[in-house]
């Protein structure tokens, strides 16, 4: 059989070799990533402290004796000596869901995944509490005394920031379910906590669609809507990703009216057929924080938005 490919090469000149030479690099570089982009992510282990490729509970000096802490992993590439080499990363903050043991959630810090799906594993990734009432340890559900979640996370963040390498231009808020409200709800509760953020994610619910019975700030709907206006309007143009499974048109029609809707990305993820029948390996629930641990096209839309937020 004639090669045609074999004639190319005969009739290329020696002008055209780079071009050549560019292609093969550039398709290599393309399949690398492709690769990448099929890789299924793991949950980074624990450690004592934080350290490259691990999670770490950290109780701040405020919370000293309490069990009141936080969790921050450090990626692969992260070293002590940043500041001398004038390195930065992003950071990615994420508010977890309530105690909800059918879908899986625990309302731990610890049991948090989305974070770490948006940045894959490539960003400081901090998980912030929500603190009880009495001061002495991590709120499961809900918000406890919102005021010391919001001061909790205006005192941490830059803090974080300053002791890891964090870019402080640089630091997205994600949450799922309890904390996709919270996206919001804290972290829109007063113009000094909005301007830590420069985009937001929210996955399954958000702050005002929909009322919360049995709770004394997201029922009766018509007050509750009315004051999640007020935090929208602290968004300004900053990018927001909106996901649901099982569908964005209630969050949408609940915006439409309120803000400009250039800045937000509607996505239906479709757990199930991400990740097949519940339960299974990697989630129990349709309801889960799990989905961009696995390679999907949704996934991929997640991970090219996180690059432009970052921007």
């Amino acid at each position: 059989m004639f090669d045609r490919s074999a004639s190319i090469e005969k009739e290329m000149t020696a002008s055209q070799m780079p071009c050549r030479l560019f292609c093969i690099v550039f398709v290599s570089l393309f399949s690398v990533a492709s690769l990448r982009a099929e890789e299924t992510l793991t949950i980074p282990p624990f450690a004592d402290i934080p350290t490259p490729g691990h999670r770490a509970a950290v109780i701040t000096p405020e919370y000293a004796g309490t069990e009141v802490h936080h969790l921050v992993y450090l990626p692969p590439d992260w070293t002590s000596d940043w500041q001398q080499r004038g390195k930065s990363w992003p950071i990615i903050v994420e508010y977890t869901g309530n105690k909800f043991p059918a879908a899986g959630s625990t309302g731990t810090v610890e049991g948090a995944g989305l974070g770490y799906g948006i940045s894959q594993g490539k960003f400081i990734w901090v998980v912030l509490p929500y603190i009880n009432q009495p001061g002495t340890a991590n709120e499961v559900t809900w918000w406890g005394d919102q005021q010391s979640t919001v001061d909790y996370a205006k005192r941490n963040v830059p803090r974080i920031c300053k002791q890891f390498g964090g870019d402080a231009d640089k630091v997205l808020l994600c949450g799922f379910s309890r904390g996709a409200i919270a996206v919001n709800y804290i972290g829109l509760a007063d113009d000094d906590i909005a301007q830590l953020w420069c985009g937001f994610f929210a996955h399954d619910h958000y702050d005002g669609v929909r009322e919360w019975r049995g709770t004394d700030w997201g029922s009766p709907l018509e007050p509750y809507q009315q004051s999640a206006t007020e935090r929208l309007r602290r968004l300004g143009d900053r990018p927001v990703f909106i996901s649901h499974n099982g569908g964005v048109e209630a969050t949408r029609q609940f915006l439409e009216p309120r803000i400009p809707l250039d800045h937000v990305t509607f996505l239906d993820p479709k757990t199930s057929e991400i990740l097949g029948a519940f339960p299974n390996d990697t989630a129990i629930h349709p309801h889960n924080d799990r989905w961009l641990l696995v390679p999907s096209l949704a996934r991929e839309q997640v991970h090219a938005w996180a690059e432009l937020a970052l921007e």
